[in-house]
This record gives C-alpha cells, sequence and structure tokens, in this order.
C-alpha cells in the first residue's frame, strides 16, 4: 500500500500553498507533518485526501492516479482539531455511522463498534450522546469512528490541540499502538516537535508551504538537512551564530573557539553559521571544553521545573531552555556556556555542513 505525490503544488491566483512536492508514504507506516501555523499542512493533507485537487502534479494510489478522484469515492478516514461528532445520535451509532454507509451487516457492525470502542476506553458510554462526554471522549469518539472505517488513508490534523496536557499526553502514547495492526497509512499533523518525537515514525518538516526533509523521524532531528529544518524542530527554534574556519579552529563570537575536529578537520576556510538548540544553552559550565557567551539577559520565564532565558548576544535573539527555577538579574550580561559537542555547522546558504558530534554519533 503507497501514497504517492509526483510534483504536487497548489496555488491560488499569484498565491501559492504548496510548492511541488514528491513524496511517498508506506502502508503501515505513521507519517508527521511539522510544521508552524501556515506552513502548508491542512492543504497538504486536503491533496493527500481528494478534498483539493492539485494545480499541478499527480496523486497516486498503490500505482493508480487517484488525482481527479474526489474524495467521496476514497477509502479515506479524517480526524480534525476540533470535535466532529453526531451530536444528536449515541457514541454507538457515531461509530457505527460510517459502516452502515458501507452496508455493513449488523453483526459486523456491532463486533466492530464494540472492539473500537474498546481499544478507545469507551465501552461504558456507548449509550451516551457526545455532549454528555469529556472533551477527551468526544476526540476518542471521533478517532473510533475513523479506526473502524478500516481506511487505507487516515489523516490526523492536529487532532489533540484542544484537549489538557493530561489527556494529551495519554492519547499520544495510544494512537500509535491503536494503528499500529491496522496496516494503513497514517498522516498526523503538528506543530510540536515534542508530539513528532513521541509519535514516531516518519517526519515530514513544512515551511511555508514547502517539505525542507523526509525520513525517519529521529535522524530529521539529529541530522537536520538545512537550517530552516533544524528550526522547526526545535522548541524553542534553534539559535544561530556566526562562525569562521581558521585552520584546525572554529572562531565564535565573544573571542571564543572550538577544535575543528573529525568531520571539521578538512572543511575548507571561511565563514559558517553555527546552530544550537536551547536546551543545549546552560548557566554553569559542564563540560571542560564548553564556551563561554556574555549575552545580554532580557526576559525569563518560569514554567515550574523549568526556566526559559530570552537573551541578546551582539543582536543576535537567543533562546535558552534551563532545567530548574533560577531568578537572574535582568538587562545585564549573563555567563552561559555551551558545549562544542552539541553545535551543528551549516553553510551561509543555510545547508548543513556538519551535524553536531553528539547527533552524529546517536
Amino acid at each position: 500500500m503507497t501514497l504517492q505525490l509526483e510534483g504536487v503544488s497548489k496555488g491560488t491566483g499569484r498565491e501559492t500553498h504548496i510548492h511541488p512536492i514528491d513524496l511517498t508514504l508506506q502502508g503501515g507506516t505513521m507519517n508527521v507533518l511539522l510544521g508552524p501555523t501556515l506552513s502548508g499542512k491542512t492543504t497538504l493533507m486536503r491533496l493527500m485526501a481528494g478534498l483539493d485537487r492539485p494545480t499541478e502534479g499527480r496523486v497516486l494510489w498503490n500505482g493508480e492516479d487517484v488525482t481527479a478522484v474526489p474524495v467521496q469515492k476514497r477509502n479515506v478516514a479524517m480526524v480534525y482539531q476540533q470535535f466532529i461528532n453526531y451530536p444528536s445520535i449515541t457514541v454507538f451509532e457515531n461509530i457505527a455511522s460510517p459502516l452502515r454507509l458501507m452496508g455493513k451487516s449488523k453483526s459486523d457492525i456491532h463486533t466492530a463498534v464494540h472492539e473500537a470502542a474498546d481499544m478507545m476506553k469507551l465501552g461504558a458510554m456507548l449509550d451516551r450522546k457526545p455532549l454528555e462526554l469529556s472533551g477527551g471522549q468526544q476526540q476518542r469518539c471521533a478517532l473510533a469512528r475513523a479506526l473502524v472505517k478500516n481506511a487505507g488513508l487516515v489523516l490526523l490534523d492536529e487532532p489533540l490541540a484542544n484537549l489538557d496536557y493530561k489527556l494529551r499526553e495519554e492519547l499520544r502514547a495510544e494512537i500509535p499502538r491503536i494503528f499500529e495492526k491496522a496496516g494503513s497509512i497514517f498522516v498526523y499533523a503538528t506543530t510540536e516537535p515534542e508530539e513528532a518525537l513521541l509519535l514516531g515514525g516518519n517526519t515530514a518538516t513544512l515551511w511555508e508551504g514547502r517539505v525542507t526533509q523526509f525520513g525517519n523521524t529521529p535522524t530529521v532531528y539529529r541530522k537536520p538537512v538545512d537550517a530552516t529544518t533544524a528550526r522547526v524542530f526545535s522548541d524553542p527554534p534553534m539559535n544561530f551564530l556566526q562562525v569562521s574556519k581558521t585552520g584546525a579552529k572554529l572562531m565564535f563570537g565573544d573571542g571564543q573557539s572550538a577544535s575543528a575536529s573529525g568531520s571539521l578537520a578538512h572543511l575548507p576556510d571561511g565563514r559558517y553559521m553555527a546552530g544550537f538548540r536551547p536546551n543545549h544553552l546552560e548557566v554553569s559550565r559542564h563540560a571542560a571544553d564548553a564556551m563561554e557567551f556574555h549575552p545580554q539577559l532580557s526576559v525569563t520565564e518560569i514554567t515550574g521545573s523549568e526556566t526559559f532565558i530570552h537573551l541578546d548576544h551582539n543582536g543576535e535573539r537567543w533562546v535558552g531552555l534551563i532545567h530548574g527555577v533560577h531568578n537572574l538579574p535582568l538587562d545585564k550580561p549573563l555567563p552561559v556556556y555551551l558545549d562544542p559537542a552539541h553545535v551543528y555547522i551549516f553553510d551561509t546558504d543555510g545547508g548543513l555542513v556538519a551535524p553536531a558530534s553528539y547527533a552524529a554519533a546517536a
């Protein structure tokens, strides 16, 4: 089972929503579309489903061109951020509705609904109406309806965004397990890098209507092909600063330097861009060869067990994610430390030159 997009694009007038994309998804896989709001995730899913037709390119299902086939004639299930259930009928009938449209027998419907309801922990609520359920239970009902349809393509458009933290954590863990044996192609849209990592499978990073990278989720996270992908797959976004290579040294701002060893040893001398994730910036020295910088601290945000620090480094805005609660003086230079093992090197056009050594070794 495969879904292929060949040169698929979507535009309206002079505005391009999706730039030409080539993408192949395999049956039995979880595929995450990761990108900020308005990056093109929902538009891409609509093209996959057949709700919209591409301006250019083809959509192939198992090698057959279905570009002009409407969604009603495709075996597709969709779950949205909003709780889309039928309020006037029971949970049982909500889950059973696609099966009735498919002409399934009464016994088949009974079996399928109860199996799906048990998976979603809704077995005791089948006689209730959706509005009698909590938000998490309503979304479970929508997921169960998608599950019983046994669709070849299941599209999940930020399905957990409106749930509270605890329910989101529960369903994040359950969704891959629930759909693992279905053999369908699952596409899950999210704005959150952490959610992509928790779901696993494959990830396509999107930025302004372009798929910047697609592959195994941990690999895309650890080895982004360019600075844009690294920025998308980091929350808060990756920090950057200018760096130059001279001989066996990488020279950073504030007079800091690091050894140009390993894959960087043969890098031509010149100017580059260094990148590092916020959680790798520290307020105390843990690595003997850590570089020390003195940016201006402008804002701190305490989020319980962690502190976000917003910094100004020679006009560059950095964000650090520091474990623990820290009360730090504002509008003053703050010594921060960066282990060279956590630094990515990009060329001046943003292409990855070398991943951070910790990521390359993973």
